[in-house]
């Protein structure tokens, strides 16, 4: 069960961002002596491929909009990349999960925090100013490469965080879900009373 926490981990950063896992990890397999990396991702044209990627997600991600598109685009990409990872990581591995068990809890865990990604992100495109989407991005990176450093030293502390952070996002989907709900309703309840004014005006 060696290889659990850090598949776990490695499929809630992917959901957020797979080139920055599998370029970390990559590295952190190549140059950082972590036995527990497969070689494949230590390949030089595997490392290369991840890191344009991820510059490029660096750059689209924190485009109001544009990181919309580019998360719908990445439903089917962030889960099977997590999939895929922590496949690799169980055949790494053979004393821990079988392959399959351990590409179901990769991608099905990369799925969930892709979809709170996501979800948070449009609800912060609701607000016109750029910032609160520059700085959300530059959280989510950070809290990528942190938890992914983390989880290649200390897994079972890293997967731990990674299921408090899913479960703190899911709260704050759903909170963030009810107060832009609310803001519609108060705007459509503010546009009937002046519709209702302005034909109570035109009435008399």
């Amino acid at each position: 069960m060696g290889a659990v926490p850090l598949i776990f981990t490695s499929g809630w950063a992917s959901g957020i961002n797979a080139y920055a896992v599998v370029l970390l990890l990559g590295l952190f397999g190549r140059y950082g002596g972590a036995d527990s990396v497969p070689p494949v991702l230590e390949r030089t044209d595997v490392l290369l491929a991840a890191g344009a990627l991820f510059l490029c997600e660096a750059v689209l991600d924190k485009i109001p909009y544009v990181d919309t598109v580019w998360d719908a685009v990445h439903t089917v990409v962030r889960p099977i990349a997590g999939a895929t990872v922590g496949a690799l990581l169980a055949a790494h591995d053979p004393g821990s999960l079988g392959e399959v068990a351990a590409g179901a809890v990769g991608g099905t865990t990369a799925l969930l925090s892709h979809g709170i990604k996501a979800s948070l992100r449009m609800a912060v495109n609701t607000s016109p100013e750029p910032a609160s989407n520059i700085l959300l991005s530059l959280a989510e990176d950070l809290s990528v490469a942190g938890l992914v450093t983390l989880a290649v030293f200390h897994p079972w502390l890293a997967a731990s965080t990674a299921a408090v952070l899913l479960a703190l996002g899911a709260l704050l989907v759903w909170f963030a879900v009810t107060r832009i709900r609310r803001f519609w309703l108060r705007r459509k309840e503010r546009r009937a009373r002046r519709r209702a004014a302005t034909g109570t005006v035109a009435a008399g």
